[in-house]
């Protein structure tokens, strides 16, 4: 999702905190780390020398919320609902004096601040549970792979959903942790909807938002406050919060951007939004953002702005001027972290997925290797759109600089490169980079399952701190991957899924159902494909979603070439981006989504392999056509060819130790160099003829990953050569010098 523009308690840092402008997160994205999009945008308005503050209100709602204080007024706001209340709330209600008594000892934990709770709540006598908990004994045979931490982080999670469940059904319908009133803005082609609601009485949600958002417009004391909606979840909160500035502080001017306009706002018409902002921006918000200050300030003309919506003379109208350029990405500052209370921040766990866990628990600092998509061609995604179609790379070393500073600012190692997909050669140059500096973090990205992922290039990731890796498989089916211009296929991605699994990286991918012409056949020889990956132990996570078709991608403009049509070409007046469409020669696709979820669900934990796929739907489907042993097949086929000569060498390893043994062989003796090398882990000794075995222990420093000079296999050949020997392929590409990967010998 593209950034664009973008307590907890009142701390003594915020009083008398004036700043030009007020970078607001609305409630709700995540609650383990902040969204990065004002930071990225604090960052940059850095290198100008403005004055701007940021808040999570997400974060902020969440705590004074979930507080013992929070729970009383949330009960006794509860019981003021005389609706016929469930089994479950009424429970809930019952037991209010334990929820109470532990809440505030429950989030201290998840914040990391009460490690040994984890040992109370995981005896179950503790925490107060409701209908959340019924699922954890279809779940409890998943703990036992899980260390007590991650088990009471869940068991703490369900916790905090049966309140949000109370929340939900007494208090405020739209509740959720990261997809607040999500209805509201999810394809709102009319804002009539959600223009009713935000004339409806505060919820209670509401109250503690703007009590909250009252005390840092206080303090701020901004000229203007630049409101990020990323997601649908953060879209009516975002208004209740311009809605309040505008009715109390009419002089500020509030501003929207982020990702949700950037893909559904294109074609916003509807005057009434300019009631609650006055300005919305597209796209990257660095260039928009200084346009507006200078505007505002007087120093430009309102024809001036950068792809900015207004209403002029009661109209809405678009203004881009072209004459100003976007920033470079090397011009745009490092994301600047201060003014959000990280210590606050909660790790849950919702559910047992590897990569979900990963999404949910801890802190991540967010960066970006580079701007837009390298691969630019997928026929799903909105690849028309500036934030995917404009690539441009960051460098290495400046990607260094700022994983530094942020360190250093945050006090965190931890790194979601948050790209469409990490370019493999970027990716390379930073990992050589960052061995070369000594930095040791974890990192996690998206990337897309190309061959360029080799055995080597994926142990170089792992040494520099890679821990996991997502991408998109989509449908598991060549035809269709092809149809959607992947530029993989099946066996492709099953190798490139080895060579991270075998290299210690994680792995996530994507899955996708419904595209376009695709059938029941295919859907469950796709399924069968997955299933044999998860088997095979190359794949550790994964996710379905149903195909949706956006405005902005190959499909949505040209469905004719994907033989579906649109069901309606009407364009709303508000969001415009989910197109309604009807396939006539694919399946029914909302038949299979059970399914393949609860097969999915089954694999990731290792279990039910040898159940039939049917077993799995309430309908019949086709037997798959994929033979058992695909995929097995793939990963068994021999690999190896010869590396290109100018492929990088490097050498990750210790210096091995060298011995001149002698050899003896029916009366005849020679000299061989006995070389052994250590890991952190494990020993391995070679012995080669002792000429070589010298040149090869002198060879090994040069190409040191800490050398700034980097050796192509020409350049070794050279070497190789210049030392008075030949057959440098036989030597080189052979046991034992081949076995040498395992200690950091990589041909990259």
């Amino acid at each position: 999702m593209p950034y664009g523009i973008f307590g907890l308690f009142l701390h003594s840092k915020y009083f008398h905190l004036s700043a030009s402008v007020f970078l607001i997160t609305p409630p709700f994205t995540q609650l383990n780390t902040p969204y990065p999009a004002t930071a990225y945008l604090k960052g940059f308005l850095n290198t100008k020398n403005i004055s701007a503050f940021q808040a999570d209100l997400g974060i902020e709602v969440t705590l004074a919320l979930f507080s013992a204080n929070g729970l009383r007024q949330l009960f006794a706001a509860a019981a003021t609902n005389d609706k016929e209340r469930s089994e479950n709330i009424t429970r809930i209600l019952t037991l209010q004096d334990d929820y109470i008594n532990t809440i505030d000892a429950v989030v201290s934990f998840l914040q990391g601040k009460n490690p040994t709770l984890a040992h109370l709540i995981c005896k179950r006598n503790f925490l107060p549970e409701a209908s959340r908990f019924a699922q954890l004994d279809d779940l409890a045979w998943a703990f036992g792979s899980m260390g007590t931490q991650d088990k009471a982080k869940h068991l703490a999670t369900m916790y905090l959903e049966d309140l949000s469940d109370l929340i939900m059904e007494c208090v405020d319908p739209h509740f959720g942790f990261s997809r607040y009133a999500e209805r509201l803005g999810r394809s709102a082609n009319s804002f009539d909807e959600l223009y009713t609601s935000l004339h409806a009485e505060y919820t209670h949600i509401d109250t503690i938002l703007i009590d909250l958002l009252k005390q840092r417009i206080e303090e701020v004391k901004p000229l203007m406050v630049a409101i990020s909606v990323p997601f649908p979840g953060n879209l009516y909160s975002s208004f209740r919060c311009a809605q309040w500035i505008k009715q109390n502080y009419p002089a500020v001017k509030v501003v929207m951007g982020g990702g949700f306009p950037n893909t559904e706002l294109r074609s916003l018409s509807d005057e009434r939004v300019f009631e609650f902002f006055d300005f919305i921006t597209l796209d990257d918000g660095e260039a928009p953002i200084e346009n507006l200050l200078q505007y505002i300030d007087g120093k430009r003309h309102i024809e001036e702005l950068k792809r900015t919506f207004t209403l002029l003379n009661g109209v809405v109208t678009y203004i881009d001027n072209k004459s100003c350029s976007d920033y470079k990405q090397g011009q745009v500052g490092t994301p600047d972290y201060s003014d959000f209370l990280l210590d606050k921040y909660i790790s849950a766990i919702e559910v047992v997925n590897p990569m979900h866990s990963l999404w949910s628990d801890g802190r991540w600092n967010k960066l970006t290797m580079a701007h837009g998509c390298y691969w630019g061609k997928c026929t799903f995604c909105d690849i028309s759109l500036n934030y995917i179609q404009h690539y441009e790379p960051i460098a290495a070393s400046l990607l260094c600089d700022r994983i530094e500073e942020i360190t250093a600012q945050t006090g965190q190692t931890g790194f979601h490169f948050v790209d469409e997909a990490a370019p493999p050669a970027l990716m390379r140059a930073l990992a050589i980079e960052i061995i070369r500096r000594k930095i040791t973090i974890s990192w996690w990205t998206n990337i897309r399952f190309e061959k360029s992922f080799t055995r080597d290039l994926c142990l170089l990731l792992k040494a520099s701190g890679c821990i996991a890796v997502s991408g998109g498989l989509e449908v598991a089916s060549d035809r269709l991957l092809e149809l959607i211009q992947k530029g993989i296929t099946v066996a492709q991605v099953a190798k490139v899924n080895k060579h991270f699994t075998e290299a210690g990286i994680m792995v996530h991918a994507y899955l996708m159902y419904g595209f376009p012409t695709q059938t029941a056949q295919e859907t469950i020889d796709s399924l069968e494909m997955v299933r044999q990956m998860f088997e095979a132990g190359i794949l550790q996570s994964a996710f379905w979603h149903q195909f949706a078709m956006t405005a902005h991608s190959p499909v949505g403009l040209q469905p004719e070439l994907f033989k579906v049509t649109k069901e309606t070409d009407a364009i709303g007046t508000f969001a415009n981006n989910d197109i309604v469409h009807i396939d006539p020669t694919g399946a029914e696709h909302e038949t299979f989504s059970d399914g393949l979820k609860k097969s999915l669900f089954n694999y990731m934990h290792g279990a039910c392999f040898d159940h039939p796929l049917q077993k799995w739907f309430e309908v019949k489907v086709p037997k798959t056509r994929i033979e058992p042993g695909y995929i097995n097949s793939i990963l068994n086929e021999e690999e190896y060819s010869s590396a290109k000569p100018s492929a990088k060498v490097i050498w990750l390893g210790k210096k091995p130790t060298v011995e001149t043994i002698i050899k003896s062989k029916k009366g005849n003796q020679w000299e061989l160099s006995s070389l052994t090398f250590q890991s952190k882990q494990d020993t391995l000794n070679i012995k080669v003829d002792k000429e070589r075995g010298q040149w090869l222990a002198a060879i090994l420093p040069e190409l040191s990953v800490n050398n700034p000079k980097t050796y192509t296999v020409q350049e070794v050949k050279e070497s190789y050569e210049a030392a008075g020997f030949d057959d440098f392929e036989l030597f080189w590409d052979n046991k034992p010098v081949n076995t040498l990967y395992k200690f950091g010998l990589l041909t990259l």
